[in-house]
C-alpha cells in the first residue's frame, strides 16, 4: 500500500550531462546547420489533474490552477507555510503518477522518498520545495514518437509541488503574490538527450501531451501553464564529443519551444566557430525577439542544499497496488492508432481523429468525456468505419469549423450520427442531403433522429426511375444551353455543372450518378 509521496524537484534535470554518448540512431546532416549535430533533452512539468493539492486538502470544488478564481482564495495554512502545519499526502496524485509511469513503460519503484530543495523566492513561502531528487517513484521509461519511429528514453518521473505566482505591477512598483497554485501536484518527466532536432522535440512534447490526456493524469494545456518545458540543448561538430548543454526555462508553447531551440543552436554554433567556449547556464526565451537570454549560471545539486524531508516517510507501493492500476488503464494512443489502422482507415484520417481526441475533456476519475475516439468507436459499431470517419473528420469537423465551434461543442449525438450514417449507407438520402441534415441538427440542436428529419424536410432520396428526374434534367439543359452544346461536343467536365443544377432543383434528393446518366442520355 502507499504511504507518502514527495514532489519531484523542478530541476531534477538531465543530471547526466549531454556529454553522454550518442544513441545508436543514425544522425542526419541538417541543412540548417551543416556539419553540426544537435542534441536535445526535455524536462516536462505536468500539473496533475486532481481536485486537491499534493499535500493539502485545499482546492476542493475546482482545479487549483483555475485562473477564474480570485487570488489567494485556494490557500491552506500549509500552502502558506504557517508554523506547525504538516503535509498530508493526496493519494490521487500518486495514482495518476503511477498511471503515467505505466503508460511510459517505466519501472515503478516500490520505495521512493522525498527531499527538500531549498531556494528563496517570494512565491515560495516555506523557502523550499518538496521533490524527489534522489529517489523518484519511477525510472527507465520510453516514449515512441508518432513520426519516424523515434524512441526517447525517459530517465525518471517524480512528484513535486508547484510554486505560487508572482506578478509585478509597474504602476505601483510592487510585486503581488498569488498562492492559489502553491502546492499543486506536478509530475516532472525527465527525458534522456535522445532528440536531434526541434521537430523531434515538438513531436515528443505533443506525443507526451496526448498520452497524459489519454490516461487522465493531466490536461496538458500549455497555454494555461499546466504543462511547461525546460529544454536542454547542446551542439557539437559531427563525430566530436557532445558539447556543453544550456537549459532554456519555462517554455509553454510548442511553437516557441522550436524557435527557442533554433535560436540556441545558432548561438552555440556562432560561439564555437569563433573558437569560444559555450558556458553552461540557464537561459530564458524572449518571444518578441525570438532569442534566448542568460538568466544565471547553471546550478548543481549542492546549490539547492537538498535534504530528506523529515515530515514525510518514504512512499511505499506494493505489487498489488501497481497491478490494480495496470488493469484499469485505458487504451493508450499508440495502441489506438494501431487499432484504427487495422480497421482500414487511412493514416491521414487516423492522424486527424487522434489529433481531435488529444484535446478532449477528461473527468476526474480518468474516464473519457466526449472524446472523438470514443465517439467514433460508438458510431462505428456494426457500420463501415471508413464511411463513419469520413463524415466525422471531413463533414462534421468542417461544419463545426464554419460555426466556430470545437468538437467538444458538437451537438450531434452518437445515435443521431449513427442514424445519419445508416441513411447514407442505405442510399435513403444523398450526400448533399446528409450535409443539409447535419447543418440543420447543429443549428437547431434538435434531438430528433435524422430519419424523421429527412422525411419532414423532404430530403429523402428520389428513386432512380422517378419521372421527375427526366423533367429536372430537361429543365437544366434548357436553362444552360451553352453548357449543353459543349457537352454534346464532348466536353465531359461541363456536364458536372449541369448535374449541379439538377441537384439544386431536386434539393439534393436526386442521385448524382442517376442524374449524370440521364443527362448523357438526353444530350446524345
Amino acid at each position: 500500500m502507499l504511504v507518502h509521496v514527495s514532489n519531484p524537484t523542478t530541476l531534477v534535470r538531465l543530471s547526466r550531462s549531454l556529454s553522454l554518448v550518442h544513441t545508436s540512431r543514425a544522425l542526419n546532416d541538417d541543412p540548417r546547420w551543416p556539419g553540426w549535430d544537435v542534441v536535445v533533452g526535455i524536462e516536462v512539468h505536468a500539473q496533475i489533474k486532481s481536485r486537491h493539492k499534493l499535500f493539502s486538502e485545499c482546492g476542493q470544488g475546482s482545479l487549483t490552477s483555475d485562473y477564474s478564481v480570485p487570488p489567494n482564495t485556494r490557500v491552506s495554512p500549509y500552502d502558506a507555510a504557517f508554523p506547525g502545519t504538516l503535509p498530508r499526502l493526496n493519494p490521487r496524485c500518486v495514482e495518476l503518477g503511477v498511471r503515467t509511469a505505466i503508460a511510459l513503460n517505466a519501472s515503478v519503484q516500490r520505495r521512493s522518498s522525498f527531499d527538500r530543495k531549498h531556494y528563496f523566492y517570494a512565491d515560495l513561502p516555506a523557502g523550499y520545495q518538496i521533490t524527489q531528487h534522489y529517489a523518484p517513484f519511477a525510472t527507465d521509461g520510453r516514449l515512441t514518437l508518432s513520426k519516424e519511429d523515434v524512441h526517447v528514453r525517459i530517465k525518471q518521473l517524480q512528484l513535486e509541488q508547484d510554486t505560487g505566482k508572482s506578478t509585478f505591477d509597474p504602476r505601483n512598483r510592487v510585486s503581488e503574490i498569488d498562492l492559489n497554485r502553491a502546492g499543486t501536484g506536478l509530475m516532472e518527466i525527465v527525458s534522456e538527450p535522445d532528440m536531434r532536432s526541434p521537430e523531434e522535440a515538438a513531436d515528443y512534447v505533443r506525443t507526451l501531451q496526448a498520452l497524459l490526456r489519454s490516461v487522465g493524469s493531466s490536461d496538458g494545456n500549455m497555454e494555461q501553464g499546466s504543462l511547461r518545458c525546460d529544454v536542454n540543448v547542446s551542439v557539437n561538430r559531427q563525430g566530436a564529443p557532445l558539447g556543453t548543454r544550456c537549459e532554456i526555462k519555462n517554455l509553454n508553447s510548442v511553437k516557441f519551444m522550436m524557435i527557442a531551440i533554433v535560436s540556441e543552436v545558432h548561438r552555440h554554433i556562432d560561439l564555437l566557430e569563433q573558437g569560444l567556449a559555450v558556458p553552461q547556464e540557464t537561459r530564458g526565451f524572449n518571444e518578441d525577439r525570438a532569442e534566448t537570454y542568460s538568466l544565471r549560471s547553471k546550478e548543481d545539486a549542492p546549490d539547492y542544499r537538498y535534504m530528506p524531508d523529515p515530515n514525510l516517510p518514504p512512499l511505499l507501493l506494493n505489487e498489488a497496488y501497481v497491478t490494480e492500476i495496470c488493469q484499469s488503464m485505458p487504451e493508450l494512443p499508440q495502441a489506438a492508432r494501431a487499432r484504427l489502422l487495422a480497421l482500414g482507415l487511412s493514416r491521414r484520417d487516423v492522424d486527424v481523429l487522434m489529433d481531435i481526441d488529444s484535446g478532449r475533456e477528461i473527468t476526474f476519475d480518468g474516464q473519457r468525456s466526449g472524446g472523438a475516439l470514443a465517439y467514433f468507436d460508438q458510431v462505428a459499431q456494426r457500420r463501415d468505419p471508413r464511411l463513419v470517419v469520413n463524415w466525422i473528420t471531413h463533414e462534421l469537423l468542417g461544419q463545426l469549423a464554419s460555426r466556430r465551434e470545437t468538437f467538444s461543442e458538437n451537438s450531434i449525438s452518437v445515435e443521431q450520427m449513427g442514424g445519419l450514417i445508416d441513411l447514407l449507407h442505405n442510399k435513403k438520402i444523398t450526400g448533399t442531403s446528409g450535409k443539409s441534415l447535419m447543418r440543420h441538427i447543429l443549428a437547431t440542436r434538435t434531438t430528433t433522429m435524422p430519419s424523421t428529419l429527412a422525411q419532414e424536410l423532404s430530403l429523402l432520396a428520389s428513386p432512380a426511375d422517378d419521372s421527375n428526374l427526366e423533367a429536372w434534367c430537361a429543365e437544366a439543359i434548357a436553362a444552360l444551353p451553352e453548357e449543353a452544346d459543349a457537352a454534346r461536343r464532348g466536353n465531359a467536365n461541363v456536364v458536372n455543372k449541369i448535374v449541379g443544377r439538377v441537384m439544386k432543383a431536386s434539393r439534393g434528393t436526386a442521385n448524382a450518378q442517376s442524374v449524370k446518366a440521364m443527362l448523357l442520355k438526353l444530350l446524345h
